[in-house]
């Protein structure tokens, strides 16, 4: 059986920007996307943590290094510019891949910079990110 599992996290992220009247979804610096493991285009979840919103979109790439986070067409109504985010992405593995799977995580700070990346939680139990590489989604079959 197939399950379901977070596979990357974009935590922290700062909304720069919205853009009410664009076509939809999520702009996200390609530098943070490229550390989180996350491909253009790609299915995403989104938690704002100021107003408890959650909302699916897909992710396009920004402007690499200009810390941009923008909310696109109708997710515009789903937080303000200053909101704090975090960004999921998913992937369905068989379950003795998934008991294996660590999620990478990516921290932002300031102006959205990278100041961690690791595998599994922020917590304490969290795993540097040089000991172990995500395993991609795979194709559906």
């Amino acid at each position: 059986m197939k399950r379901t599992v977070l596979y990357a996290k974009i935590h922290g992220a700062r909304i720069t920007a919205t853009e009410l009247y664009y076509e939809g979804s999520i702009t996200v610096d390609k530098d943070i996307l490229d550390r989180a493991g996350i491909l253009p285009y790609e299915l995403v979840q989104v938690v704002n943590l100021n107003n408890g919103e959650r909302f699916e979109t897909y992710t396009i790439p920004g402007p690499r290094g200009s810390g941009v986070v923008c909310l696109n067409g109708p997710a515009a109504r789903k937080g303000y510019v200053g909101d704090v985010v975090i960004i999921l992405a998913y992937a369905q593995m068989e379950e003795d891949e998934a008991m294996e799977s660590l999620p990478k995580v990516v921290v932002l700070g300031e102006g959205n910079q990278v100041v961690k990346v690791a595998l599994g939680t922020v917590g304490e139990e969290t795993q540097a990110h040089s000991t172990r590489r995500p395993r991609p989604p795979r194709a559906q079959q």
